[in-house]
Order: structure tokens, then C-alpha cells, then sequence
């Protein structure tokens, strides 16, 4: 790329040679551990954006989830600060010159290790800091001192005002999955750290999606940016297949289950769209016999990562989770991903089956639509700019209700049979109640009641409350007030 433009929009196709990383001359430290990665060949988004960065140029790189965007900002930045590198001990002598900021804590973590393996064989020290855990262990690494520093804004914020880190002489800052640093709930906070930092620095910005508001957004952060696209804007991999099922609320479990006996998967990721029903999906989905692990925003940390270990290692077959876990995680060979809640936001839709089909994997993408679901199936078209077919999924006459061995809240009480699995009426209670008779407390009978009513004082007697006024020596005050005492009075009556 000789020729460097303020807006350079590339669509690689199949005919474009790839480029072996052996091209970029990389320092002898960082080839070795691209080699032992198993890296031979560049992505699109890394044979465009690298040259780029290396030169010093600001950066805003679109490109489709899973074709390496971290390797694209990761390995240039380290290029350019092998030259600060030295082995000093002395805090003083590694300050923080790359500043990472993420938007998730599984993101940072993972961008993190691949820094590491990047520069295993370099002095250049990095770290991670992120919200839900303690930050004792975080303030004694940063004291240390580190050359490159991934953050979520919010724990990085926190670090700042405690005076744990120094950002002053920051020379790169690189904003990963943009579209949602960007986003309004981000920005104050992006605001602040930016403060912090010096004017002349390299700013990056990378993601699967750009809208045209955050591009204009984005501009103000950067000076004289090079714009790279390697494929259509917001679009997704072409090694995805997709399918939409029409699908109702009550049968979609039926429906999974289907999918994944008929394409027999041995793993795949389910996304839903609230905290509280990716619980209740998980538990329901445990059993009834599938390994299932949560992930969602209510879980701690530690719970989050281990969700996510267990996942990559086997250990459990499906990821329920909400957008949490939708963008940027690097899982390799999940072979597909359903969509169980179509997410609210059209962008969500690229970023969830961005989990499968990774660095020109085949993956497999599928998505349960109901009545109540068109304007959100509308919405993923005007992205993708396709029409798409609603396919039909027949269940087996004699598939048994999955409802009765899980436990999932879908608005009305389920009832079973004592002695059988059958389900009843959905109208029909279990213990039908007694009539409202048998309820009556039974009493011992009192003939007094079975009298005629006798009137207790003649006719032309006084009514009780006048003969009670007019009865002496009934006193008219409690008798639990007492009386004064009576003294002698020392004067005479006129």
C-alpha cells in the first residue's frame, strides 16, 4: 500500500493474493511469536490496517467480525515501542504508551492474552484492568509499570482517580468495537480518559460496524484518519449459513433441540436478550440433559470466566448469554450460534453470528422468529440489504413436552397428574374445590337462638342510656383514674 489516502474502502475477493507476514519485517521477537501462533498468512482488515499503523497514521478500521482486528492495532503498536523497550526493574522506565479501552471485561481479558503471546519474547510489559474484581492485585501490577495497558473505561477511570496509573505519556490509543465505546453510554467516560491523555498521540478505532454517525463522531477524536473497509459495511461473513425459522414462543425449545440433533452440533452459543430469561433458559436447558452454562451481567467475574472456560474447553456444549458475550470473544470452532431472542438492535444480529464462521470457518447461524418478531426480522433486512425467507420446522407427532422437565416461566401455570406425565387441561385445576358449604365451621346448636325475641324492659320504661345518666353512685370517669384528695379549704364561702 503505496499510495495512503484519507479514505481507502478495499474489498478483497478471492482473486487478491494473501499476504504472508513474513512481508512485514517484523523484529525477530515478534516474527518468532507470530510463528508459533500458527499466523502464515494476513486477513484483509491485517494486510490493509498494519502497513497503515506502522507509519503512524490514525486509523478507522471496519471489517466483519472474527478476521483478526487485534492483531491488526496488536502487532504494529509493539513494532513501533520496541524502541523504548529495556529491562530496567524501574517502574519509571515502563510507562503506559498503548492504551487499550474495551467495552466488556471477556473482551479486555481476551485482547490481554493475545498481547501477552505477542510479546512473550520482548521486555514490554503489559496488563489488564477491569470492574468486578478487586483492585489490589490491578494497583500492584500497574506500580510495576507497564507498557501497555487494556482497560474497560469504567475500572480505568477508577485507577485514575486513585492515582494507580499515569497516562501522560501515551503515545497510542486504540478503541476496540467503537460503534459501542462510541455509543451514548460510553462517551462521558470516554470523554474523561481522553483528557487525561496528551493531544499528539495515534488514535484507532476498530469494529465490525460503522454507521454514519458514529464515523462522524469518530472524527472528532482523530486527526487526518485513513478510512479501511475490506468488505461491505455491516455485513456478514459469507462462510455463515443463515437460516430463520418461523417458531413460537412455546415450541423454540422443541426447535433446538431439533437443530441440534439433525445437524448433530456438538456445541454452539444460544443469545437471548434479558439476564433473567438466560437464567431460566439455562436451567431449563440443563434438565432436560444438555450441558448448559450461563453468561450473563449479573454473574461475578469469577463466574463469567469460568462460564467462559468451560466452554472452550469442552466442558459444557451450550453458551447461553445475552449480548455480553456478542462481541469480539475469539472461541475457535464453534460451529454454530442461535439466536433464541432476536436481539433489538439489527447491528447485534452481525456481531452474534460473528461467534461462528471465524477466520474463514464454515459456521452455521440460525434464528427463531415469532409473530411478535417482524419488525425486528424487518430491521436485520434494511441492514443486510436481502430479503429473508421464513422456513417452516416440523416437530415429530411423537416428541414429548420438554416443558414438564424444565422449569420456564411462559406466563401460565403447568399442572401434571399424579400417577402420569400427561398434561391436563390448561384450564382444569388438579384438586377440584369442595362447594363453598363444606367450608362453614360447624357450631354446637343453642336453643336460645330458636326463641321469638322478648323485649327486657316494659314498653313505657326509660331507655337504658337516660336511666344510666340518672342511677346514683355510678361514676361517669374510668375507674382507673383516681380522685384528688380532699384538703381543708382556708377560706369562707362569700
Amino acid at each position: 500500500m503505496t499510495d495512503l489516502t484519507s479514505d481507502i474502502s478495499l474489498d478483497l475477493t478471492a482473486d487478491t493474493p494473501p499476504m504472508a507476514f513474513a512481508q512485514l519485517q517484523l523484529s525477530a521477537p515478534l516474527a518468532r511469536a507470530v510463528a508459533e501462533m500458527g499466523y502464515e498468512t494476513m486477513t484483509p482488515i491485517q494486510a490493509q490496517a498494519i502497513p497503515v499503523v506502522l507509519q503512524g497514521r490514525d486509523v478507522m478500521g471496519a471489517a466483519q467480525t472474527g478476521t483478526g482486528k487485534t492483531a491488526a492495532f496488536a502487532l504494529p503498536l509493539m513494532q513501533r515501542m520496541l524502541q523504548h523497550e529495556n529491562a530496567s526493574t524501574s517502574p519509571a522506565r515502563h510507562p503506559v504508551r498503548a492504551l487499550v479501552l474495551l467495552p466488556t471485561r471477556e473482551l479486555a481479558v481476551q485482547v490481554a492474552e493475545q498481547v501477552e503471546l505477542y510479546g512473550k519474547y520482548t521486555n514490554l510489559r503489559s496488563a489488564v484492568v477491569f470492574g468486578g474484581m478487586d483492585m489490589k492485585p490491578q494497583t500492584l501490577e500497574l506500580k510495576k509499570g507497564v507498557e501497555v495497558l487494556v482497560a474497560t473505561p469504567g475500572r480505568l477511570l477508577d485507577h485514575i482517580e486513585a492515582k494507580n496509573c499515569v497516562l501522560n505519556q501515551v503515545e497510542y490509543v486504540v478503541l476496540d468495537e467503537a460503534d459501542r465505546m462510541l455509543d451514548i453510554g460510553f462517551l462521558p467516560d470516554l470523554q474523561r480518559i481522553l483528557s487525561y491523555l496528551p493531544k499528539q498521540r495515534t488514535t484507532l478505532l476498530f469494529s465490525a460496524t460503522f454507521s454514519s454517525e458514529i464515523k462522524r463522531l469518530a472524527s472528532s477524536y482523530l486527526q487526518d484518519p485513513v478510512t479501511i473497509e475490506v468488505a461491505r459495511s455491516n455485513a456478514a461473513a459469507s462462510t455463515v449459513e443463515q437460516h430463520f425459522y418461523s417458531v413460537e414462543g412455546e415450541d423454540k425449545r422443541h426447535a433446538l433441540h431439533q437443530v441440534l440433533k439433525d445437524r448433530g452440533l456438538k456445541q454452539a452459543f444460544v443469545f437471548v436478550n434479558s439476564k433473567l430469561g438466560c437464567a431460566r433458559l439455562a436451567r431449563s436447558l440443563e434438565h432436560e440433559g444438555l450441558k448448559t452454562t450461563a453468561l450473563h451481567g449479573d454473574k461475578s467475574q469469577d463466574e463469567r470466566l469460568k462460564a467462559l472456560e468451560a466452554f472452550k474447553s469442552g466442558v459444557v456444549d451450550l453458551l447461553v448469554c445475552t449480548d455480553v458475550a456478542a462481541r469480539g470473544l475469539d472461541i475457535k470452532d464453534v460451529p454454530a450460534v442461535f439466536n433464541f431472542d432476536i436481539p433489538f438492535h439489527a447491528e447485534d444480529y452481525i456481531h452474534r453470528i460473528g461467534r461462528t464462521g471465524r477466520a474463514g470457518a464454515e459456521g452455521l447461524a440460525v434464528t427463531f422468529v415469532a409473530k411478535c418478531d417482524q419488525r425486528l426480522v424487518a430491521d436485520i433486512e434494511k441492514l443486510l440489504k436481502t430479503k429473508i425467507e421464513l422456513e417452516a420446522l416440523e416437530f415429530p407427532e411423537n416428541l414429548p413436552d420438554i416443558r414438564k422437565q424444565g422449569h420456564i416461566n411462559d406466563g401460565r401455570r403447568m399442572y401434571q397428574q399424579d400417577d402420569s406425565s400427561a398434561r391436563r387441561d390448561d384450564f382444569a385445576p388438579r384438586n377440584p374445590r369442595p362447594p363453598r358449604s363444606d367450608y362453614r365451621r360447624s357450631a354446637a346448636h343453642d336453643p336460645f337462638f330458636d326463641k321469638p325475641y322478648e323485649a327486657a324492659l316494659p314498653a313505657d320504661a326509660a331507655p337504658a342510656w337516660e336511666a344510666a345518666a340518672v342511677r346514683p353512685g355510678v361514676r361517669s370517669i374510668s375507674s382507673n383514674i383516681k380522685s384528688k384528695r380532699k384538703v381543708a379549704a382556708l377560706f369562707c364561702a362569700a
